[in-house]
């Protein structure tokens, strides 16, 4: 019996379709996106705001309409974009504090049973953060919401 074997090894060529090499990263590329956002940060408070906003109709619709599997998905969403943009919008403290609202939202079937009133001091929480300008976790009273509301959530999860 043969036990012979020949190994083909493929040609790879996504390096050539991507363009060349992935060890460098274009400074100049990176210069010119932060170029491109500082140039945008006056207007990140409103772009913010207008977050706010959303959070705020979907935290009306569960008032108006009950906690539902519709009115959920909606909060989640919004808690899941202020995650996203807080940081970017300059407030860290912001995607801490809803970080702390999506483990709560995250799981579709468990997010039903979530308080209602743990939910409201999300809510409330990340809209005076807002309000009030507390932008980082290095103020005291940024910090201790965040830390309340992570113990309670971690509490909730078990």
């Amino acid at each position: 019996m043969n036990k012979s074997a020949q190994v083909i090894q493929p040609s790879n060529t996504l390096r050539q379709k991507v363009g060349g090499g992935f060890g460098g990263i274009d400074a100049g590329a990176i210069a010119k996106a932060e170029e491109a956002l500082a140039a945008m940060a006056d207007q990140f408070g409103a772009w913010l705001q207008d977050e706010i906003v959303k959070l705020d109709a979907s935290w009306a619709a569960i008032q108006a309409e009950g906690y539902t599997p519709a009115t959920a998905e909606s909060l989640y969403f919004r808690a899941h974009d202020l995650k996203g943009l807080g940081g970017t919008y300059q407030y860290p403290l912001v995607t801490r504090l809803a970080g702390s609202f999506c483990r709560l939202l995250d799981d579709p079937t468990a997010r039903m049973s979530t308080p209602t009133a743990l939910l409201e001091a999300h809510v409330m929480a990340i809209k005076a953060v807002v309000r009030d300008k507390i932008q980082t976790d290095e103020h005291p009273v940024g910090r201790a919401l965040a830390e309340e509301l992570e113990a309670k959530v971690a509490a909730y999860k078990g």
